[in-house]
């Protein structure tokens, strides 16, 4: 095809399948009024019911529609001709007239003798090698679907038949249908094609002449079928009837005894032979009566045309010539083949490729809807749909594998092989060479003395994997079976519910390889998972997550990433509970590597109080947060700081009488007795006063599980106690981690307390641990940089037990006092608190999103560099990277910063060259460097002339060194 031909179609396509789409949901938009299947027994029209099914109720289909499949009747083969009469009689029994009425027929009854293995499920629910937008393969009945949508508001009211193995691709803007009583679409195609194929041959006056059914291509010539390109116009299948004309066909069965007549098994009506032939102008009565039928001839078919001639041949079809066109059609098993694997590649234009709703990308074999798993060998040119081949199997060149589980098994070349579920509950496995004809009577190239369709060679067993075994050692089996029987006793729904299953197991498998892949959430949750079938997704992938332990990092890695993913396509009450799924099993890491219990402690000392500073965070921060640090360790850069010359966080704790354990907080002007250990239990509460120091008291191993009381408790102790805490002038939400602080002063004093001997790496951890009780999460480097004097740069590798590897940085007592004379925090008189936003930053890097995943290793790398200028005394290249580290926060939560912090930043851009939030950002304090000569004091002032009495000001503060 020529390169514009394939834009145009491209073009076309992507406008029809727009058009579809708005189709479901616009109710202004010309809709089928009824869309008729036929199918060839109950067992088919229940598989095509249970298709139907799906897409109605996943929103993939018109719900203004009325969907009908039709079986023709008694079991007995009426033909399409008899099919078609049996829909418009079903249709005007429901509506009581044909008028007004916009129909769709797609004759789907065929029992694919030249493709067997379509055969129990007929070719209209084939595969298409193309993902619809839900992220499902797309079969012809989709492609037929989106395609016949575009004719709907182009043609009047009527009936559109269709051919359930044919894929037509066009533009239907060149539909002219005005003036005509019916209309065939022709598509030119080189004349190689119309020898295989029906041609039509038009009269001078656009209608269609004659039909030419198989010509020579001398024959075609003679006939004038053939045009200046050598292209000839092949009869797709696809044909208009208006109103006036099925209106006329429905007087053939307008009645019980006349429908009796003309639909049955005897006289088999041919849709295109009996219906389409009356119509064409250069046809002749004499000529139609010796039109090969659908069945054989009789005197009663004979009679049924001579009936069909008086009311058809008054009407003319318009032979509407579709071009740039595709006509794909679905013939033969060895046309199939090549197909889905040589020619795939020649539709690229409209969507088609070689994995389609696979786990597999394999260059130069084709994958539909299928499972491959490593280490199985699979020879070139082979195409496997809705299958699962295992890690020890070898698949020939040239093969067709179709619905089957394959297990340690060796197909040999050219081969076609498929399973098939009976009706009572056996299997067969169908075996067959790929050029194998069943018409004929070559098996694999040999005579078998019958056509192949009605041979038995197929195996039956108790299960698939004996009829496949038999079949391939050629063992005898007790039972045989042919294509056709199998075909006839196929338990058809059972096909469709195990591609369903085999579906649901594949995104399973692929959304799995998007955890292993760090792909981003989503991206998948957007293009990649499906919009159907979801209850089934999330059952599957919701015990995939529960089976998984987090006694490796890989287990802990994809359970997270699970729950987090069946949060993003889940809503209301179930997305919460997978969040929090999602965030226990982090919390439950942390906690793995909490202390034991220390209740049997006794008090060493009477009393007992810590006094910490804040800590202000140069690089590298959020870094260091559960799950990254775990799964990657991280990098901070920070330094210890007072606030007006004074340690601004105090925990202070002594001995009381036993029975009691008492709580206060100065700054909150709180303070409680608790007697009742359920109480300091309950840690949850983000409004209780006390649910820091309680965690605390659990994290510190204080506080055993089981059935213990508090009198029991202190009287193992030795004691009861009294802890107290102070923050003091600092505003909440400040950013210089002040609440991590609290938790470590008073770890730390309940440490000396109880005579515990810990390093600091143990107290980060403890406090890592108390903020998971409280469910507030956090970080290691707020506690700390108020653990550990001075600048330094602390490191962390992977696992749930942080050790910290503390690094202080060689400075200068002259490049600190130029630190501090140059760098100032500015409170922005905002207060933030981070519970939520800490959530939402470890939800993203969870979801691997990409921006944050990027972000999160720059700020390290920053950190890193940051240490490398102090230690040069280089201020203005550690200015330039806070303004590089301020960017890449930004990145990570664009909340970082709002209208207040870019007007502070705004105003005083003229005095600074570097600029950093303190922690979270959008509220608390601000750091910034000031330039060369410009003094604190006339940042202050200018700050004050904006900002009054609002709170925003400079405030004094110093390095521990």
């Amino acid at each position: 095809m020529s390169k514009h031909h394939d834009l145009f179609l491209k073009q076309s396509y992507s406008d029809q399948y727009d058009n579809y789409l708005r189709s479901l949901k616009d109710e202004s938009l010309a809709v089928w009024d009824h869309v008729v299947l036929t199918a060839s027994n109950e067992a088919q029209a229940l598989s095509y019911k249970y298709q139907l099914d799906s897409r109605l109720k996943n929103g993939l289909l018109n719900k203004n529609t009325k969907y009908h499949i039709i079986s023709d009747p008694d079991g007995k083969r009426v033909g399409s001709g008899g099919a078609t009469l049996n829909a418009l009689k079903y249709i005007h029994d429901i509506e009581g007239t044909l008028d007004g009425l916009r129909i769709l027929v797609i004759h789907s009854g065929g029992d694919s003798k030249r493709i067997p293995h379509f055969s129990a499920c007929g070719k209209l629910f084939s595969p298409v090698p193309r993902e619809l937008f839900n992220g499902r393969r797309s079969t012809l009945f989709d492609e037929i679907m989106i395609e016949a949508c575009g004719v709907c508001g182009r043609v009047g009211t009527g009936m559109l038949v269709c051919s359930g193995d044919v894929l037509l691709l066009f533009n239907p803007l060149q539909i002219d249908y005005q003036g005509a009583e019916a209309a065939v679409f022709s598509v030119k195609e080189s004349v190689d094609s119309g020898v295989n194929h029906g041609v039509y041959l038009r009269d001078d006056n656009m209608f269609v002449g004659e039909f030419l059914h198989k010509k020579s291509k001398d024959r075609l010539k003679k006939l004038g079928a053939v045009d200046k390109n050598n292209k000839v116009d092949i009869d797709t299948g696809v044909v208009f009837m208006s109103t006036p004309v099925i209106s006329e066909l429905y007087s053939l069965v307008d009645t019980d005894e006349k429908f009796n007549k003309y639909v049955n098994d005897h006289v088999r009506l041919s849709f295109y032979a009996d219906f389409l032939f009356p119509m064409a102008t250069n046809i002749t009565l004499a000529q139609y009566r010796k039109e090969t039928p659908e069945g054989d001839f009789s005197p009663e078919l004979d009679q049924a045309r001579t009936v069909i001639w008086k009311i058809l041949n008054k009407f003319r079809m318009k032979m509407l010539c579709l071009s740039p066109a595709s006509f794909i059609h679905f013939g033969t098993t060895k046309e199939y083949h090549k197909l889905m694997t040589e020619d795939i590649d020649d539709y690229r234009h409209l969507g088609w490729k070689r994995s389609v709703a696979s786990n597999v990308n394999d260059p130069g074999r084709s994958y539909n809807n299928s499972l491959i798993k490593t280490g199985a060998v699979i020879g070139k040119d082979t195409y496997i749909e809705d299958s699962i081949i295992g890690p020890d199997c070898v698949i020939g060149k040239n093969c067709i594998i179709s619905s089957i589980e394959l297990k340690n098994a060796r197909i040999p070349n050219n081969s076609v092989i498929h399973a098939l579920k009976l009706n009572d509950g056996t299997f067969t496995v169908r075996f067959y060479g790929l050029a194998d004809n069943p018409k004929n009577d070559l098996y694999f190239g040999k005579e078998i003395g019958e056509p192949l369709w009605t041979a038995k060679l197929f195996p039956v067993c108790d299960t698939v994997e004996e009829a496949l075994d038999t079949v391939l050692s050629g063992r005898r089996a007790e039972r045989y079976t042919s294509l056709c029987e199998s075909f006839n006793q196929a338990d058809a729904v059972a096909i469709t519910e195990w591609r369903e299953r085999l579906f649901s197991k594949i995104r399973l498998e692929k959304t799995i390889d998007l955890f292993e892949k760090r792909i981003c959430i989503y991206d998948a949750v957007n293009g990649d998972i499906p919009n159907d079938d979801s209850n089934i997704t999330k059952k599957r992938l919701s015990d995939y997550a529960g089976e998984l332990k987090i006694d490796s990092l890989n287990g802990f890695s994809n359970k997270i990433r699970a729950y987090n993913y069946l949060a993003a396509i889940s809503g209301g009450k179930e997305k919460t509970e997978y969040l929090q799924r999602c965030y226990h099993t982090v919390s439950e890491a942390i906690l793995s590597c909490g202390r034991n219990n220390f209740a049997n402690r006794i008090i060493s000392k009477d009393s007992v109080k810590v006094s910490l500073p804040v800590r202000i965070n140069f690089g590298g921060g959020w870094s260091d947060t559960p799950p990254h640090c775990i799964e990657n360790g991280g990098t901070v850069l920070n330094a210890a700081i007072l606030l007006d010359g004074k340690y601004p966080v105090e925990a202070e704790i002594s001995k009381t009488e036993r029975g009691k354990i008492v709580f206060s907080s100065k700054d909150n002007h709180s303070s409680s007795v608790f007697t009742d250990i359920k109480e300091l239990r309950n840690c949850g509460d983000p409004f209780d006063p006390f649910a820091l120091h309680k965690a605390v008291l659990m994290s510190s191993g204080l506080i055993p599980d089981g059935d213990i009381t508090v009198d029991e408790l202190t009287e193992k102790w030795g004691g009861g106690f009294h802890l107290s805490t102070n923050v003091i002038n600092i505003p909440r939400g400040s950013g210089l981690g002040t609440s991590s602080i609290l938790a470590a002063a008073c770890v730390k004093a309940l440490d000396e307390f109880f005579g515990v001997a810990s390093d600091i790496s143990d107290q980060c951890r403890t406090v890592l641990c108390a903020e998971q009780i409280m469910s507030t999460g956090g970080g290691w480097q707020d506690q700390i940089g108020a653990l550990v004097p001075g600048v330094k740069l602390v490191i962390s590798g992977k696992g749930y037990a942080q050790d910290l590897e503390i690094n202080q940085v060689n400075i200068e007592k002259e490049t600190v006092n130029r630190l501090e004379k140059r760098m100032c925090l500015i409170f922005t008189g905002q207060r933030r608190l981070a519970r939520h936003l800490l959530r939402d930053i470890v939800g993203k890097y969870i979801s691997s999103d990409p921006d944050t995943v990027y972000a999160l290793k720059e700020i390290q790398n920053i950190a890193v560099l940051m240490k490398y200028e102090l230690e040069r005394d280089n201020i203005d290249g550690f200015a330039s990277l806070m303004n590089k580290h301020w960017e890449l926060s930004k990145m990570i939560d664009s909340g970082c910063t709002n209208t207040c912090i870019d007007l502070i930043l705004d105003s005083v851009d003229d005095l600074i060259c570097g600029k950093m939030i303190c922690g979270a950002g959008g509220g608390g304090f601000l750091q910034v460097m000031l330039k060369e000569g410009i003094s604190k004091r006339t940042l202050d002032k200018r700050l004050d002339s904006i900002f009054a009495d609002s709170g925003t000001r400079v405030w004094n503060y110093s390095f521990i060194v």
